[in-house]
């Protein structure tokens, strides 16, 4: 049995993607994702904290040498998926956390630094750009 009959038998799914890319009909060429600019702003922060102060704004990749390891690990899945357009549903209404979801412009996202003598909250902000 070759790999194309295997994968349309075992019900994964796959087979039709094979099939689908090896046929002789020309294929449109898939969508150019959308693309957007990321913004990071510390949205809470304790005063006397020694890394980051309330206000301090970065721009995503450019900065990312600049923002604590804790911090930058906590929000690297979040700029993934935002990046990729992923949109999380949750709003937090009514705290002060509550996020801004428009699909054709403006995404928020909130994100807590892991280290729990730091109170520091990072805003990340997705624009839709072109």
């Amino acid at each position: 049995m070759n790999r194309r009959e295997f994968l349309e038998k075992s019900g994964c799914g796959m087979g039709c993607l094979i099939t689908a890319s090896t046929e002789s009909e020309p294929q449109n060429p898939p969508a150019k994702p959308p693309q957007y600019k990321m913004d990071i702003e510390i949205f809470e922060a304790r005063q006397d904290t020694w890394c980051h102060k309330k206000g301090d704004k970065f721009e995503y990749p450019k900065d990312m040498a600049k923002i604590c390891p804790w911090l930058m690990g906590s929000m690297h899945d979040m700029l993934i998926l935002l990046q990729r357009g992923t949109t999380l549903p949750w709003r937090y209404e009514k705290t002060p956390y509550e996020k801004v979801i428009d699909p054709n412009g403006i995404t928020t996202e909130y994100v807590r630094c892991p280290d729990p003598t730091a109170n520091l909250v990072a805003k990340i902000t997705r624009t839709k750009v072109g």
